[in-house]
């Protein structure tokens, strides 16, 4: 399977989390404000949340619209991948 177009810009979503959650275990071990922290975590969140939808979306117009174009899968199955994926947004 080819790389999608999006995988260097999912990975670099996803090492931003990692460095916004490596910090929230510093600030905790620090014991800085809650607030501090809940922002951090916020940032976190927010990270992957981006990367999950931006992975999502293209799945949607890597895959499944490259599905129709060929018709190698049919649309009930085309219908079922996609409800199966956008679940996860």
């Amino acid at each position: 399977m080819s790389q999608h177009t999006s995988h260097d810009e999912v990975v670099k979503r996803l090492k931003r989390a990692h460095g916004h959650l490596h910090s929230v275990i510093t600030m905790l071990e620090s014991e800085r404000s809650c607030t501090d922290i809940a922002q951090q975590l916020h940032a976190v969140e927010k990270a992957v949340n981006n990367a999950k939808k931006l992975l999502i979306h293209d799945h949607i117009d890597h895959c499944l619209d490259g599905a129709v174009g060929e018709g190698s899968l049919s649309s009930k199955e085309i219908l079922n991948e996609f409800k199966l994926i956008t679940k996860y947004l």
